[in-house]
């Protein structure tokens, strides 16, 4: 199969999940929003939650590659700050991962409860190597590069998915994507 094709049955996917919910959303429905048969679509993902898995991934993935480059080059603890929060910022506008949120939010239980999905192996692989960067550089605190991005990706899960819950008429989501930079620099600067 065809990396076009694989896309244009995620595209299909994408597309019933918002439409319908992913709880509403069968594999039948993808083939035939994709204009194929359902053995086809069976072929590469046995039930929706494997396509769902890869969904995800791709969407994640697609925001991590449109975080922009350090604008001196240098990896600071303010260029990887800022970049995290701009991946949270375009993931909580992500219109596939808002349609989750509202209507089946307990799939991504498993990534924050039991289990590291893909796309979070693929955040770990872009954030580490950065803050490794930073520390051949002088200019992240030198302590162990995958320690220090697990926990960030484990301080990023609260803004993603419950900053809402801490806004109101004193606290604005930038209140809180500012104070989260803050932290974040002051764990990286040496």
């Amino acid at each position: 199969m065809t990396s076009n094709r694989h896309n244009t049955y995620l595209d299909a996917a994408r597309a019933a999940i918002l439409d319908v919910g992913w709880k509403r959303s069968t594999l039948t429905d993808v083939a035939r929003r994709a204009g194929v048969s359902r053995m086809t679509i069976y072929r590469t993902w046995p039930d929706m939650q494997t396509l769902l898995a890869d969904l995800m991934t791709r969407e994640w993935t697609e925001i991590l590659a449109a975080v922009p480059p350090p604008v001196d080059g240098q990896p600071t603890p303010e260029g990887i700050a800022a970049g995290i929060t701009a991946a949270i910022d375009a993931l909580r506008a992500n219109p596939l991962f808002r349609r989750i949120l509202d209507l089946d939010p307990e799939l991504l239980l498993p990534y924050l409860l039991d289990r590291r999905g893909r796309s979070q192996q693929a955040i770990l692989g872009f954030l580490t190597p950065r803050i490794a960067a930073g520390q051949e550089a002088g200019l992240v605190c030198s302590s162990d590069p995958e320690v220090l991005a697990r926990t960030l990706v484990l301080a990023a899960h609260g803004l993603t998915l419950s900053a809402h819950t801490m806004i109101d008429g004193d606290v604005s989501q930038g209140d809180l994507s500012g104070a989260f930079e803050q932290l974040v620099i002051g764990a990286l600067t040496p």
